[in-house]
């Protein structure tokens, strides 16, 4: 073979692996440099969550005035300036307001192929806040009441509180995608469970689809976040409805899609102890065992536990993968328990409870 051959053959190969390696190289710049600064960013914010010492002297407060002063030296004090009466009201809407502010930070700071997540995440507020101004129009209820200051379409829903007739809220929602089924509710097709579990349907199949529209880590992350999301919103309703004593049939139709565990077997059973002993041979046995006494008084310790473990899954998921996703999400569940722990110790305030049980019953918040 001649030089010039060979020569060509080498130039041809090492043009070859040049292309490669820079193809791979800019898919990974591409992958994970755009999560460098938010990641770094974040990192230094989770610094500045609220630590134990923040909440017992929170819960040492005595009055809601207090409670504000106390949040003076926190990022929650410009939340609060335009507190006057010291109010729980006033006091929730300041801390709705302040989750309502990360959320509009991950926006600004993610890459712009990661925010959709994020406001699918805000949707899923939107659903909770229909979900509570029918249920307290239905009870004749002041729906107002029943606002969080949190979504994508907060003025609507705020306009659904104020709305005179159940027929002037379906005007309201023309145009979203609860339309049809609010006007299903309306002609008496469906009823208030039936159309709070199709809102939820509808939710988590959208926050689903677009989990598995994504690509490696990211995909990997958020898959595994929502199934969770999906199972720990299962389980709950299936035990709710136990406890409710409702046919597995009914139970059944208010299942969400989508989850990792098999929850037929449940159904059938005769009691909520006993639909609570069948989800103890789930992948999730160890949480319910931990906390078995504490949910046989009262439900919602499951789903403290349930929620203190997504954010330790979400952590793990950050260590496997640290510039991505999973950095933003774990901050965001943090802040949301930070802002549960918040609204619970001024509603305790507020009530007159003697710190050391304040102190005691936030410690169970998650």
């Amino acid at each position: 073979m001649k030089m010039e051959a060979v020569t060509g053959i080498l130039n041809t190969t090492i043009a070859v692996i040049f292309t490669w390696v820079g193809y791979k190289t800019a898919k990974m710049v591409w992958k994970y440099t755009p999560y460098s600064y938010p990641n770094a960013r974040i990192k230094v914010m989770e610094a500045r969550l609220l630590t134990e010492q923040k909440f017992n002297e929170l819960a040492e407060s005595k009055t809601l005035q207090n409670f504000v002063v106390s949040l003076e030296d926190t990022e929650y004090k410009e939340y609060f300036t335009d507190v006057s009466t010291y109010s729980i009201e006033e006091i929730e809407r300041a801390l709705e307001k302040a989750l309502a502010g990360t959320y509009e930070l991950m926006f600004k700071i993610l890459p712009k192929r990661s925010r959709g997540f994020f406001e699918l995440l805000l949707e899923g507020w939107d659903v909770r806040n229909i979900t509570n101004v029918v249920k307290a129009k239905l009870a004749n209820e002041p729906a107002s009441d029943y606002v969080i200051e949190l979504g994508t379409m907060l003025p609507k829903v705020k306009a659904m509180a104020e709305a005179k007739t159940l027929e002037e809220i379906l005007v309201i929602l023309e145009g979203t995608p609860y339309e049809g089924l609010y006007q299903k509710l309306l002609l008496g097709e469906i009823d208030v469970t039936r159309f709070e579990a199709e809102l939820y349907r509808m939710y988590y199949e959208k926050l689903l689809n677009y989990a598995l529209s994504r690509k490696d880590d990211e995909r990997a992350v958020l898959e595994d976040y929502v199934r969770f999301s999906i199972d720990k919103l299962n389980m709950l309703t299936a035990l709710r409805a136990k406890k409710a004593g409702l046919p597995a049939e009914e139970i059944k139709e208010m299942l969400v899609p989508g989850g990792t565990i098999e929850l037929d077997p449940i159904l059938n059973v005769d009691s909520f102890e006993m639909a609570l002993a069948g989800l103890e041979s789930t992948k999730y046995g160890h949480i319910i065992r931990s906390v078995r006494e504490e949910i046989e008084r009262d439900l919602n310790a499951l789903e403290r536990a349930l929620n203190d473990y997504m954010i330790t899954k979400v952590l793990e998921l950050e260590r496997v993968y640290p510039l991505s996703i999973a950095t933003p999400l774990s901050y965001v569940l943090m802040k949301e328990r930070e802002v549960r722990k918040l609204r619970a110790i001024a509603k305790l305030v507020e009530n007159g409870v003697k710190p050391e049980r304040i102190k005691e019953l936030v410690g169970e918040v998650a």
